[in-house]
């Protein structure tokens, strides 16, 4: 054993634990932790602008790949509280990921230090653990139940915090003894299985809804199995989008009232059994309840025993990791396939695909200025196969949802259910800190993007390349089209005049901020589209500017100022607000041609 202080333990687990990216701001109550990463060297540190913005980064480092866990670190006070929204964002789609905070020293918690919050009682409501560490003999075994707990059950942040009186006590520890906890999974039983399959063979026309769960567990691959072996159609959620390549003939499109395909809606109305694997069964994409479970069986599989039953009772539940119950049912299926006892659903398949070539929303306009439907169908031809998108809120992202293509897990990266505005382009840095070989596209509105807009200098100063797509209708565009009855536009338009902008034209000054100006002042590069004919040699541009300068490259497109986009409050009654592709030249990059 040997004595050392309890931050150059910590930093050592962090090591050992396969933690090693770290995103956050020094300040005096952990520079004691600070100093413990430079002396250790192996924990790679990005400063960035914001510690909101830090904690984004590391949510979209862990997003990222199978297996990352991204640190957030802060200083005491308002460094804590600033994490509040990353740690939501994280906790509500299910993402590991470790904030670490100062504190002020113990004997002072309650004499209202300088700085000094309560920051666990604030955290633990959007953590699976939030401790203020007062003991120093404490800190190894926190950090280990906190990496146990990230990674057990239902994966989700966790923040420790720490007194600075706590960080450089000296404890003994060794390294060479300290092992991580066992990872705490359920797994279903083959019983449990067998009646799921049953009931799924039982019904004419049964769906699989793949949900984020399967890209946390890392089983894409094993979905994809069990859907080819049964023939059976796959409706990916929000989050669950990429589990099956859309071009895959089994993808029957999204459901929802937002973000979803008009095939999938009427794919999933057509079904007659639904087994919801790894998925929450969320409001926006099931609407009212009624309509969503009227004539169909459900299963429901999830690693969370409490979200069973949480939002409707299914005729079955099973509490078990999307990987395990994956792999059980992929064995059983293979078994009744060699038996012989599967039924044929390919007449089923048949259909779905029909409407999957029939049911296309137009996405070739040519306006000025530019609708924003045009402005995914050139990205679907920019961009290819192995792009990851990066997404978070508004009506770019739901636009984009819908009309935008993706083919393989972790390649839509989105803020599902907390949606928090500014969290795309920290998000995005985060993602190309760890996948620096791969095209990263970020997705914001103007609002969006304006809200964190300075973490753009943190892509110039560290070399993190990755291109921003901002629709800019200088509008806060989905809060517009939710108060198109209450006449309040006016509260919410960015229109002032910005007479100033030498970059801007007669027809765009009153779009107010001048993004380009901005982004190349944060040591970016930027470019401008008014004419959706330019879209194709904008993103050209924008990927030679990325990769020559290895910084962000924004793309700024200037759109009309009012679009509105397909959604409803029932997945039978979507309303389709703009016109509908009547032949293949009205929606090209559609993955399946127009079919009349």
């Amino acid at each position: 054993m040997s004595k050392m202080r309890t931050v150059d333990a910590a930093v050592a687990i962090l090591e050992k634990e396969g933690a090693i990216e770290a995103f956050g701001l020094p300040g005096a109550a952990i520079n004691p932790f600070y100093s413990a990463m430079r002396a250790h060297g192996g924990i790679r540190h990005t400063l960035a602008r914001h510690v909101e913005g830090a904690s984004h980064m590391a949510d979209g480092f862990s997003r990222a790949k199978d297996g990352n866990i991204g640190i957030c670190i802060g200083t005491s006070g308002p460094a804590g509280t600033d994490m509040i929204s990353g740690l939501y964002a994280a906790w509500a789609d299910s993402i590991p990921m470790l904030c670490i905070t100062g504190q002020a020293p113990v004997a002072k918690l309650h004499k209202e230090d300088f700085q000094a919050v309560d920051i666990e009682s604030i955290a633990k409501p959007v953590t699976k653990m939030a401790m203020t560490i007062l003991e120093p003999g404490q800190v190894p075994g926190a950090f280990q139940k906190a990496f146990q707990l990230m990674r057990s059950g239902r994966p989700g942040p966790v923040l420790l915090d720490l007194p600075i009186d706590v960080q450089l006590a000296e404890i003994e520890f060794d390294i060479d003894t300290y092992e991580p906890l066992p990872v705490e999974k359920p797994k279903a039983s083959r019983k449990q299985l067998e009646k799921a399959l049953d009931m799924l063979t039982s019904a004419k026309h049964p769906l699989i809804v793949a949900g984020g769960g399967i890209i946390n567990a890392g089983a894409s691959a094993q979905l994809v199995e069990l859907a080819e072996t049964l023939n059976v159609p796959v409706i990916p959620t929000l989050m669950g989008w990429g589990t099956i390549p859309d071009d895959h003939q089994l993808m029957a499109g999204m459901v929802g009232l937002q973000t979803s395909h008009r095939y999938g809606n009427e794919n999933y109305l057509q079904s007659d059994f639904v087994i919801g694997i790894g998925n929450r069964w969320a409001n926006r994409h099931t609407g009212g309840l009624e309509t969503y479970t009227a004539g169909r069986k459900f299963v429901h599989i999830d690693i969370e025993p409490t979200q069973i039953g949480r939002v409707f009772s299914p005729d079955l539940g099973i509490a078990s990791d999307a990987g395990a119950a994956l792999a059980g049912l992929v064995e059983l299926a293979k078994e009744r396939e060699a038996a012989g006892s599967l039924p044929d659903y390919s007449a089923w398949v048949a259909e779905c695909q029909d409407r999957k070539a029939s049911l296309h929303r137009k996405t070739h306009f040519e306006n000025i200025p530019i609708k924003p439907q045009r402005v995914y169908e050139e990205m679907n031809k920019s961009f290819g196969r192995d792009t990851t998108y990066v997404s978070t809120i508004g009506l770019s992202q739901i636009a984009g949802a819908q009309m935008l293509h993706v083919f393989g897990p972790r390649k839509w990266i989105n803020a599902g259910q907390a949606g928090p505005l500014g969290w795309t382009a920290p998000a995005a840095l985060g993602v190309a800190r760890s996948n620096p070989d791969e095209t990263v596209v970020a997705l914001s509105g103007d609002y969006d993007f304006q809200f964190m807009i300075e973490e753009l200098a943190v892509g110039a100063q560290f070399n993190l390349p990755y291109i921003h797509v901002v629709v800019n209708n200088s509008y806060l565009g989905l809060i517009r089209q939710s108060q198109r009855g209450f006449n309040m536009e006016q509260n919410v338009s960015l229109a002032f005049e910005n007479i100033n902008s030498s970059h801007l034209s007669e027809d765009t000054r009153g779009y107010g901020v001048d993004h380009l100006k901005v982004a190349e002042g944060l040591g970016c590069k930027a470019v401008r589209v008014e004419d959706p004919n330019d879209l194709a040699a904008a993103f050209d541009k924008a990927k030679a500017l990325m990769g020559e300068f290895q910084v962000p490259v924004v793309v700024e497109v200037i759109l009309e100022k009012v679009t509105n986009i397909s959604m409803g409050v029932e997945i039978n009654a979507v309303n389709e607000f703009e016109e509908l592709a009547e032949s293949p030249a009205d929606a090209p990059t559609a993955i399946l041609a127009l079919q009349a």
